[in-house]
């Protein structure tokens, strides 16, 4: 069996046992950005630091998808079951659109505590897991 991998190289620290997501800040006007790109949105300068975000945050809003995105871009399961989305507040950093893995709306709520995690996508051709961040209540520990 073939070892699992990131969804996208550079995306989050991997292996990691406490897995980050992988951000950039700019050198000169201190931008944090996700995912890390080589030049400022904010200046252009292209002075770019990586930077780990932090893994916890407060869940700022969300949303669930309750059908099967078009493909491409979704390359997801042919078997879709729905899910829920929001926004994270990293504090003091950005907000981070991610999938969250509680699947039912009822049980979160706006400002609640979230930490990073990763879960399983999909399976690649060679058996692989194929690994992506997502967020997770904070009481899910």
């Amino acid at each position: 069996m073939t070892s699992p991998r990131p969804v996208e190289e550079g995306l989050f620290t991997w292996p990691s046992e406490r897995p980050q997501l992988i951000g950039a800040r700019c050198a000169e006007c201190t931008m944090v950005r996700f995912p890390a790109i080589t030049h400022c949105p904010r200046c252009s300068s292209p002075a770019a630091e990586e930077h780990l975000l932090g893994d916890r945050g407060t869940l700022w809003t969300f949303t669930t998808q309750g059908f099967r995105p078009p493909s491409p871009p979704y390359d997801g399961p042919a078997a879709f079951e729905p899910y829920t989305l929001g926004y994270i507040e990293l504090p003091g950093e950005l907000m981070v659109e991610a999938r969250l893995t509680e699947p039912d709306p009822a049980k979160l709520f706006i400002g609640q505590p979230m930490r990073m995690t990763l879960v399983p996508y999909t399976t690649a051709g060679d058996g692989a897991e194929i690994l992506t961040f997502a967020f997770a209540p904070e009481e899910e520990s």
